[in-house]
């Protein structure tokens, strides 16, 4: 573990690993994963740097990527650091901890800390106004995050300044247009469903509006 440890830390900026040699590591337990990690290790490892100053970071296996055999193989070497690399330029604030790793066996893994919290919003409660201002902001979050990872005036040049939203999900994928689908099917009755087709819109121009915006910000 000490080895493994040591290339987590490698993997950190000069100021985080300051930071983390502030604490010493204690103990490792295995956890309980869901379904989507299944056959993956997973493991949280308690370090101290006092009585009453604990940090959790949690260890996850990170294997090859389902894309590959489309995409052709990734540029580095550990998966753990290609989730890493993936979400570091995604998101606008990532974890603390966020590094990667390598096992004694061979294995990949990520590292970062761990926030035993789950937040469910209660959708089905939701009315159509509302419904409509929560698919926005998911598509702003969505917007921002292909703006950051790819290139945001070509995204915006193709999709132009018209009100045709068909091309949107072409940049969101079908798992992120599935999942603001999902939403607005779950909360709208059965009487109201002649609303969808209003409601998918304004979410989708949201998208591109977010997405246009953050190239002009760049242009």
């Amino acid at each position: 573990m000490a080895d493994a440890f040591a290339r987590f830390r490698e993997s950190l900026p000069d100021e985080r690993r300051v930071l983390l040699d502030r604490f010493q590591r204690k103990d490792l337990a295995i956890k309980v994963i869901g379904v989507g990690s299944v056959g993956t290790f997973c493991a949280v490892v308690l370090m101290m740097a006092d009585v009453d100053d604990p940090l959790f970071l949690q260890v996850k296996e990170a294997g090859t990527s389902v894309l590959e055999p489309y995409a052709g193989k990734s540029i580095y070497a550990n998966h753990g650091q290609r989730v890493v690399v993936g979400l570091r330029l995604m998101q606008s604030a990532s974890d603390l901890f966020l590094g990667w790793t390598e096992g004694r066996e061979g294995r990949h893994f990520y590292v970062r800390q761990l926030h035993d919290m789950k937040i469910k919003l209660l959708v089905e409660l939701f009315t159509l106004s509302v419904m409509v201002q929560y698919a926005e902001y998911c598509g702003w979050a969505l917007a921002r995050a292909h703006a950051r990872a790819g290139q945001p005036s070509l995204i915006a040049g193709y999709l132009g300044k018209g009100d045709n939203a068909g091309v949107v999900p072409t940049f969101l994928g079908a798992a992120g247009f599935a999942f603001v689908l999902m939403i607005i099917v779950r909360v709208v009755p059965d009487s109201r469903r002649d609303l969808h087709r209003g409601v998918v819109t304004r979410a989708l121009l949201a998208v591109r509006e977010a997405t246009f915006g953050r190239a002009s910000d760049a242009v």
